[in-house]
């Protein structure tokens, strides 16, 4: 009986090519989407010296005993990012289900990858499907690690 890998990578989540400020957000809008959907969310602020701005940190409740930390940049108008570290395909999954369709203001709004996408060479993100629920897309990124992990 073949049984599923369950990898853990990090995923990071960006607004259409072109149009960095797609999502009409800033870290604050984030961080009161955040606090809506999330049960206690831990959230702070902190200057990045790597990207030369400030990020938001995150660590969140998906579902019962399971938490998702990760990072977000957002500069209007044109760059966006959210990051999720050390999470597996059905876990980045379901915080894409909710970044799409509750905090995205459209659904076609959304591009993705993986730390494992980027260490084989493959820099492009690619587009998260309109529609679906948090299962297809927990499938969708379980065959995009799929797609590159040896």
């Amino acid at each position: 009986m073949a049984t599923e890998r369950n990898i853990r990578t990090n995923f990071a989540f960006y607004p259409p090519e072109g149009n960095g400020g797609a999502w009409h957000a800033t870290l604050d809008s984030l961080e009161r989407a955040l606090r809506e959907a999330f049960p206690d969310p831990t959230i702070g602020h902190r200057r990045s010296g790597v990207h030369e701005m400030t990020v938001l940190d995150l660590e969140i409740e998906l579902s019962p005993d399971v938490w998702l930390d990760g990072t977000a940049a957002i500069t209007e108008p044109d760059y966006a990012y959210i990051t999720l570290t050390d999470v597996t395909a059905a876990e980045a999954g379901a915080f894409a289900f909710w970044l799409r369709d509750s905090f995205a203001p459209a659904p076609h709004l959304v591009r993705f990858t993986s730390s494992l996408a980027m260490a084989n060479g493959e820099e492009a993100p690619s587009p998260l499907p309109a529609e679906g629920g948090r299962e297809d897309n927990g499938d969708l990124l379980r065959r995009h690690l799929d797609t590159f992990d040896c």
